[in-house]
Formats: C-alpha cells, structure tokens, sequence
C-alpha cells in the first residue's frame, strides 16, 4: 500500500463525511462567487427559459416546462438579474453530487460513496454547467435520484424506493425528455443480469414508471393544444432528414466527451468497457455500465447519422462518475484519480477567472471564447438608442420585431424595463421557436416598426411591408475579439402575409 493509500485508508466514517461536507459546501461557495463575478450575458437560451418563466405553463416550445418553472422560483426570491436566474444551476449540481454520493456508497462503501460525489462535482462540463442555467441541470439531479431508488428496489421489497422513483422519473421527463433513456438502461440492465430478472415482474417497477408518466400527461396535454410543438421540435432537433452519414460527427462528438468528463475519466471508462468485453465484472459494476454506456453510445450512433451535441449524454456521467471512482479505488490507481482531480480543480480555477475577465482581456492568436455569450447587452442598448432617437423627432415606434431567435430572446431580457414590446416574425405556416407560438407580429400593432436583425438584409419583408428602410448597420462588441453585426430597418404600411 503506498503513503497516499495508507493516509485515505485511516479515515473514519465521521471524517469521510466531513470531506464531504466541506468539499462540497466549499466547491458551492466558490461557485456562487463565480457567479457573482461572471461578467457574460445570458446565452440566448437562458434568456429564453427567463421569459419562459413569466408565464408559468404545463409547456414550452422546445422544452418541458420543469426549468420555467425553477427559474421563475429563483427570481421571486431572488431578483431578475443574471446571478439570480443562474443560481439554481450550482444548488441543483450540488444536490446531484449528494445524490452521486448515496449511489455509491449504496453499491460499494462510504469511502467509495464521498469521492464518486467530489468527482462528479469537479466534472469539467459540470464545471461549465454550473455557471449557466440549462434543462441538463434538473434533469442530472433527479437522474441520480432515481438510479438510487432503482438500486434500492433490487435491495429490498418496501415501497418507497418505487415511489420515490416514479416521483424523479417524472420530474426528470418534466425537465427534458431525455430522462425516457432511464427506462432503455433499466431494460439493459435487467435483460443482461440474470439474476434481477425478477425485476421485470415486479409490480412496484411498473407503478414507479405509471406514476413518472402521470406526472408528464399535462405537458403531453399541452403538447395536443399545441400542435405537439415540443415533440415536433425534439424529433427535429435529431435532424434525420439529410444524409445519415456523418462520421466526422460522430467523431467530434466522442472527442468532446474527453472534454465532458474529463481526459483521465473517459479513457478509465473506455478500459472498463473493454474489461466487461473480455471479463464478468462485478454486478454492481455492471449495474453502473447498464445506465451510461448505452446513452453514449445512442447518443454515438445519433451523431453519426446527424449530429449531437456534447451534452446530449450528460446523464451517463452519474453512473459513470461512480463506476470509474469504485474501479480507481478497487485497481490502487490513486496515482491517476488524483491527477484527475488536479486536472479538474484547475478547470474550475480558469472557468472562474474567464467568466470573470469575459471580453476584459484580448486572447491570444483572435481568440473569442466567450462570444456567444458576450456583446448582448450591446444589442439591447443600441435597439433602444433607436427607439429613443424616433422618439425625440416625433416619429415613435410602436414595436421591435426580429426574425431571430437568439435577438428576440435577448431583447426581451435585455430591454425588460422598456414599454415597447418586442415580437417575432413568423417566416414559415408553422411557429419554429417558442416566440412565434406565442409572439408573433400579426400586424394588429399599429405604426412604424422597428425591425433588428442579424441577417442585414430585409428583402424578405418587402412584400409584406410597404416600406422597408435600413437606418443603420452596427458592428457591435462581442468581447475583446468579436465583433456582433446588427442592422436597423424602418418598416411601414403592413400589408398582412
């Protein structure tokens, strides 16, 4: 045993939770820092779930309505700033870390159960995820729930593991559909392990999936009002209309799960896979490669057909963070689960000073990190600077329209505390963004409308208004290193679709 494993192995019980504790009482802290430091503008998105949250639903567009709902709490109690509409993210991960923490200490020990947490809270895309606000966030905590109450069921025939199952299944769909691969891991994990087949008979297995699926029927029941707008936007998003050959897709996405696992962690995972290939691995291993592997893999085989994002196998990090720690511990590998925490507690560091120094500090070789999230505000002010100037030549404006949802979304954020409302245009019969469901311009504002878009061009509008005048064309910061092109449009004298 070398000195490190010998300094771990004489902790007691009481002194394992106390590194838990204060591990991650500490990570929060410095994560709630970052926030308050975090010098970036609402991603487009996040903008998004905020108007969202004005309008408490059963569903949105392109989303359940479970993070309308959390950020609408946040903001009551908190404010409508920036920091207060992110807050939820860094509570929420550290619940997932807690809840990461009872997996393993459940399926290995107490000591097994502390750094499975502290890993997953140190996760490179947890890392990042923790300074925005996204439907990832809720969705991993009741992810981690629920693998703990299924653990649960294998171990014991009371109750209330099934029903607290239902309950995060069902809060887990409400936070984005992709809590339904649970079920596709359970069905993994019960056709590949004999020795729970029982499970598949199990009556409380089947009440806990009822009562997640009652718990997402007034979303579907949205959904029927709606044309079925989230469904048809996820199935959408798949992109399968195309060509269903993209290997480099496939491959960008593998590569980036380095990054959202982090180097060390993924290369253990992708060892252990192949050990479970050419050997029995324990079962509770098992258990754990059943509720990440076939996400990944899906979400592998999707990319290749179209495309993913890096963040569409989020949830496999919950089971997988335990596996590869449970592995790292079991093989004596302190050597490489330390320097993956090294690797991770420096990620964290540099996310924390560039989202405090975002667009402060000019990159190296034109880098613009921060871009996307930078240089909205810029928008805002300089839409209203034209609105104000209309109205000081007595020429007001009775409305700002864009035929982009990123602008309308930042606009509405952005300009909140401004009385000339902002609407979407509605290019296609059919609404493709939440803002033309629910905001469309349909001409019964009545007056000159401002139109703001990144486009530059409003040939598109010069059949339906009379006059279409571009009044100016801004290069607009976006950071150090970016720059944000926006044009300004007169129109007037609609004339309907």
């Amino acid at each position: 045993m070398n000195r490190s494993q010998g300094t771990i192995g004489k902790l007691d019980d009481r002194q394992w939770l106390t590194v838990l504790v204060c591990g991650l009482a500490g990570l929060l802290a410095l994560r709630l820092v970052a926030l308050a430091l975090n010098r970036t503008d609402l991603f487009f998105d996040e903008a998004q779930y905020w108007f969202w949250s004005l309008e408490p639903d059963f569903g949105y567009y392109s989303k359940p309505p479970l993070i309308a709902w959390i950020i609408g709490l946040s903001t009551t109690l908190c404010g409508t700033n920036e920091f207060c509409i992110r807050l939820p993210s860094p509570l929420l991960h550290t619940g997932t870390a807690i809840a990461v923490f009872f997996v393993g200490r459940q399926l290995y020990d107490l000591r097994t159960g502390v750094i499975s947490a502290l890993v997953f809270a140190t996760l490179p895309g947890v890392s990042f995820s923790a300074g925005i606000i996204s439907t990832d966030v809720p969705l991993l905590l009741f992810w981690g729930i629920a693998l703990y109450a299924f653990i649960r069921m294998t171990e014991t025939r009371d109750w209330w593991p099934a029903l607290l199952l239902g309950l995060a299944f069902g809060a887990g769909l409400n936070a984005k559909y992709a809590m339904a691969w649970f079920v596709v891991c359970a069905v993994v994990y019960i056709a590949m392990t004999p020795e729970r087949r029982w499970l598949a008979r199990d009556v409380r297995l089947y009440a806990a999936l009822g009562l997640g699926a009652l718990m997402i029927v007034p979303n579907v029941l949205w959904n029927l009002d709606n044309k079925f707008a989230t469904l048809s936007h996820t199935a959408d998003n798949a992109k399968w209309g195309g060509p269903l050959l993209h290997p480099g897709k496939a491959l960008e996405f593998f590569g980036a799960q380095f990054g959202v696992f982090g180097p060390i962690l993924f290369g253990a995972l992708l060892v252990i896979c192949w050990r479970a290939v050419r050997q029995r691995l324990p079962e509770t291993d098992r258990l754990l490669l059943a509720f990440c592997v076939p996400v990944v893999v899906a979400i592998l085989i999707q990319a290749f057909l179209s495309r993913a994002h890096a963040n569409w196998a989020a949830v496999a990090y919950v089971a997988a963070a335990v596996l590869v720690t449970a592995t790292m511990i079991r093989d004596v590998a302190w050597p490489w689960l330390k320097a993956s925490l090294a690797i991770h507690a420096v990620v964290v560091v540099l996310l924390l000073v560039g989202m405090s120094l975002a667009g402060q500090i000019p990159m190296p070789f034109g880098a613009a990190p921060f871009a996307r999230t930078l240089g909205w505000q810029e928008v805002a002010q300089a839409t209203e600077e034209e609105l104000a100037a209309a109205k000081a030549r007595g020429e007001p404006y009775a409305a700002v329209l864009s035929n982009d949802r990123p602008v309308t979304a930042e606009l509405l954020y952005y300009m909140r505390a401004n009385p000339v409302p902002v609407f979407a245009w509605q290019e296609r019969q059919q609404p493709h963004d939440h803002f033309e469901l629910v905001r469309p311009f349909t001409g019964e504002v009545q007056g000159r409308i401002l139109w703001v878009t990144q486009a530059l061009d409003g040939a598109a509008l010069r059949e339906h208004f009379e006059s279409v005048e571009k009044i100016a064309e801004k290069a607009l910061p976006a950071g150090s290193n970016a720059k944000r092109r926006v044009a300004f449009f007169r129109l007037s004298g609609y004339k309907g679709e």
